[in-house]
């Protein structure tokens, strides 16, 4: 038998910036593009939004609706009509705030791929961070 990861991976990372913040800048989809590179550009139409991806895919997201709870969930559907869903919190954690990403393995998913999207969002989630801590 062949040793598979589990079906999920919850990543995360410390922001030196309080909750609300972090949550108010991470809700917004127009700020995507800053932190989620590999999403591409976030377009409204039609009160909907979509994500352009660089390779001209255009996925339809959905959004959990703003919260008083940290809850950043979304739901993307691919080009198939297939839809992931994908849970996104953000919690305090003292002064500062702990932004965590479950990541959930796909049915036909290779361990390598698994790894491979395990590091693109832990680069998304360091990216985050940056851009909360340094900006003005």
């Amino acid at each position: 038998m062949r040793y598979m990861d589990p079906a999920s991976r919850h990543l995360s990372v410390q922001i030196d910036r309080p909750v609300n913040d972090v949550y108010a800048y991470a809700a917004d989809p127009a700020n995507l593009p800053r932190w989620a590179v590999g999403l591409g550009n976030v377009v409204q139409s039609d009160g909907r939004s979509y994500v352009e991806t660089g390779g001209g895919v255009r996925l339809a997201i959905r959004f959990a609706p703003l919260n008083d709870f940290g809850v950043l969930d979304h739901w993307v559907t691919q080009p198939d009509g297939q839809v992931v869903y994908i849970p996104f919190r953000v919690f305090a954690d003292g002064e500062r705030s702990e932004a965590v990403f479950t990541l959930r393995r796909g049915a036909d998913m290779s361990d390598a791929d698994f790894d491979r999207d395990a590091g693109l969002v832990t680069a998304d989630l360091a990216r985050l961070k940056d851009v909360l801590e340094h900006q003005g």
